[in-house]
């Protein structure tokens, strides 16, 4: 509550520091004074009610067309990846590190948090073989779910890993071998061999039917769960076509849909176009990245994928080298996936990978709120005009004390006090944006040119 009441001191200091600017950029005009004080009442009543919010109105996030919502409202957000959540829990030495980064999370007005919901056949695994399951692990991301539900936090759970790290498409190829099958040649036998299929929809099954041994709420039916991602970065390079992986996507979907037809579902592409749309591989920051077997596009369009993603990171793949010329890119990258979502797609699109490693030459903290602030401001000016740019998600938030985890890309939110201004303000913007306006206005209401007078000023 006293976060809250922060917030609330900001929020009005943020009106009145507005007023003044719009004053000098618009003039000083009856109409808009009238405007913007209407605005203000209609954000600190929208925020009091929001403060007031009970526990059943945490409802599921569904889609209406190409905007997320939650019980009417519009619902854009600004999130973070903290991947290694499950693992920390597991453990009663780094369990606090959990509550630690939702709390910090928190304050800073992140609403939808990335982790992985799976570690296969590795250190503190959650699965040890095919269908068999540490329990103590499974009640550590039961832990996790409670806690991200305490501090209003969403999840998007993913269920499976292209990369070899926490097991992946690797481990489940290896127990294959194990199980005396012969003709494996490749990990990415995992996307058509039947028994692969069978091993991964089981654990889907698993995971999507467990009870939360702290909430006492099925997976399934936790509104805390925003989606369920089908893998993380899932590649094919065994087959450019596509095709395979078109069909693993098709099965999988459909599955996780059967099974819990109540939550989103998303692939977690990286956002590579593929042979389908020529005319769009023109986006891709490299000729590698359209022969690696995915289409975004293509992937999109499967029958029970509810959102895209796309992830985004000019210091691997166009050059580590920082340079100023990775910002059009980033900007074009992502006006190029929102655009497809809007016209071809008809569905939210997230970012839910973005971020620069301090590891890169060049780097410095001012690069990193500069490219920080080029994504945000694109996803603003969708948001702005009610468009498909339906929020993103850093990577990768951390605590303090956990800097043996860095992989360059960590941001612990009391040693960046920049970096924390610029995401505590988007949060805001989208926080404001989410409790003023009804989708069902079709974002053409009056609020809309408040909120347009109020929210998009770089000077704040």
């Amino acid at each position: 509550m006293e976060i809250f009441r922060v917030q609330i001191i900001y929020f009005i200091f943020l009106l009145f520091l507005t007023e003044t600017l719009c004053s000098k950029a618009f003039g000083s005009s009856m109409k808009i004074e009238e405007d913007l004080k209407e605005g203000q009442n209609d954000i600190l009543n929208s925020i009091s009610n929001y403060g007031e919010m009970k526990e059943d109105e945490w409802e599921m996030v569904q889609k209406s067309g190409n905007q997320f919502v939650v019980n009417g409202q519009p619902f854009y957000v600004n999130g973070f990846n903290t991947y290694w959540l499950m693992v920390f829990a597991a453990d009663e030495s780094t369990k606090g590190k959990v509550t630690d980064v939702f709390k910090q999370a928190s304050s800073m007005g992140l609403t939808v948090c990335r982790t992985w919901a799976f570690n296969d056949g590795q250190w503190r695994a959650l699965q040890k073989s095919p269908s068999v399951y540490d329990e103590n692990v499974f009640k550590a991301l039961d832990f996790v779910v409670s806690e991200a539900k305490k501090y209003k936090i969403r999840l998007i759970l993913s269920l499976s890993n292209n990369w070899e790290a926490y097991g992946g498409k690797t481990q489940y190829v290896k127990w294959g071998k194990e199980a005396g099958l012969n003709n494996l040649t490749s990990d990415d036998d995992f996307f058509s061999h039947p028994t692969l299929r069978t091993y991964y929809k089981a654990h889907v099954k698993t995971v999507l039917n467990r009870v939360n041994a702290f909430t006492n709420i099925t997976y399934k039916e936790d509104p805390t769960i925003f989606a369920w991602e089908l893998m993380n970065e899932p590649r094919c390079n065994s087959d450019p076509s596509g095709d395979k992986l078109q069909d693993w996507i098709q099965e999988m979907a459909f599955h996780v849909k059967k099974i819990d037809p109540k939550h989103l579902v998303e692939v977690g592409l990286e956002g590579f176009y593929g042979p389908s749309t020529p005319q769009r591989v023109q986006f891709n920051p490299n000729t590698y990245a359209q022969q690696v077997g995915t289409d975004f596009i293509r992937n999109h369009l499967v029958l029970g994928i509810d959102f895209a993603s796309v992830h985004m990171y000019a210091d691997s793949w166009i050059s580590q080298q920082i340079s100023d010329t990775h910002l059009p890119f980033i900007k074009s990258w992502m006006e190029a996936h929102i655009e497809d979502a809007e016209k071809h797609l008809n569905m939210p699109v997230l970012l839910t990978e973005f971020g620069v490693s301090s590891k890169d030459p060049g780097y410095n903290s001012s690069y990193r709120d500069t490219l920080i602030s080029t994504v945000y401001n694109t996803i603003l000016n969708s948001t702005r005009k009610g468009g498909s740019g339906a929020g993103s998600l850093l990577w990768q938030v951390f605590p303090d004390g956990t800097d043996n985890m860095d992989d360059g890309y960590a941001i612990v939110f009391p040693k960046s006090t920049s970096t924390s201004s610029i995401v505590s303000l988007q949060s805001y913007r989208m926080k404001l944006f989410n409790s003023l306006c009804s989708s069902k206005c079709n974002w053409s209401c009056k609020k809309k040119n408040v909120l347009e007078k109020t929210l998009y000023h770089d000077e704040l």
